[in-house]
């Protein structure tokens, strides 16, 4: 029997069935997911520990080493690489595919908490972590610059006002800012000034660190009234800074202002980007899982004149 034959002698079941055809196809190309890549969850967790000031040898030996140690005793990992870099420790930590994040995630947390008798106590934060997928590259990436702001002040407009909003749209998993540089005060002491007054740069870190808490101060207690106690010792300007007091020479104080220079700048002046050939502040945006990659970036650039107008 001829196959042929049977659509040749029915053209008109022939043509409603190639009719439903096209129509399948018009619908099912709507509903095609647009991605460059499969849809493959990895359980990959990424560990972080930041420790400023320290070389990358230290964090090899008193932070990176030591977590390496607990995580290695984890079932279910396959592979473990690690970086140290100054000041920084990441991990990343990727399980078999049929390991169930949830419980990946209980197994880094207790791995940390066993490994945090022996990382340094001076830490100013315990290591921390998240869920990364390597399959989710960023969808979109924008690069915003300014010709009469600071790059730190940059920096913190576009944390406070753009990332939070594009962190809003339907479909955006992550929003992430590259090659900002955080807003700091830097304080540039001069070692033969310290000298002269019989101090040293650990008087000053001393001074600095003991005039910058932020702690409960108390309350009256009166016979008919409570009154709670508030004070704000966080110092955030160079000014505030400048009028320290770092010691008493005769009487007569001697402030922070006369041994060192209290500037505001960044807290890593070697942390950039640059957008062509200007510096700027790069924001990567991520997808969340299933998210159709076209109709995310369309709600973005929907969204951008809008913020543009609010900065």
């Amino acid at each position: 029997m001829n196959l042929s034959r049977l659509f040749i002698l029915r053209p008109v079941a022939t043509t409603l069935c190639m009719i439903a055809i096209v129509l399948s196809g018009i619908i099912a190309y709507r509903l095609l997911p647009v991605s460059a890549l499969p849809q493959v969850d990895y359980p990959t967790i990424r560990v972080m520990t930041l420790y400023p000031g320290a070389s990358p040898d230290v964090m090899t030996s008193a932070v990176t080493a030591p977590l390496e140690r607990q995580f290695g005793q984890m079932p279910g990992l396959t592979q473990m690489a690690s970086t140290s870099s100054g000041g920084a420790s990441v991990l990343t930590l990727r399980f078999n595919l049929d390991m169930n994040m949830d419980v990946a995630e209980q197994q880094v947390q207790a791995a940390i908490n066993a490994a945090s008798n022996l990382l340094p106590n001076d830490l100013p934060a315990p290591p921390v972590y998240n869920k990364v997928n390597p399959a989710d590259t960023p969808v979109l990436t924008l690069a915003i610059t300014s010709k009469t702001m600071l790059l730190p002040k940059l920096n913190n407009l576009v944390d406070t006002r753009m990332a939070q909003k594009i962190a809003q749209i339907s479909g955006v998993g992550m929003v992430s800012i590259a090659g900002g540089q955080r807003q700091a005060v830097r304080i540039k002491v001069n070692p033969e000034a310290l000298a002269a007054n019989g101090l040293n740069l650990s008087d000053v870190r001393s001074l600095v660190g003991a005039s910058n808490v932020n702690q409960p101060k108390g309350n009256f207690d009166g016979p008919t009234r409570v009154s709670m106690l508030d004070a704000n010792d966080q110092l955030k300007t160079p000014q505030e800074y400048a009028e320290l007091i770092l010691a008493y020479n005769n009487g007569a104080p001697l402030r922070l202002k006369d041994v060192a220079e209290i500037v505001d700048g960044a807290e890593n002046e070697r942390l950039a980007a640059w957008a062509n050939e200007n510096q700027a502040v790069l924001l990567n945006i991520q997808r969340q899982p299933g998210a159709n990659v076209i109709e995310v970036v369309d709600r973005i650039k929907a969204l951008l004149p809008s913020i543009t107008d609010n900065l």
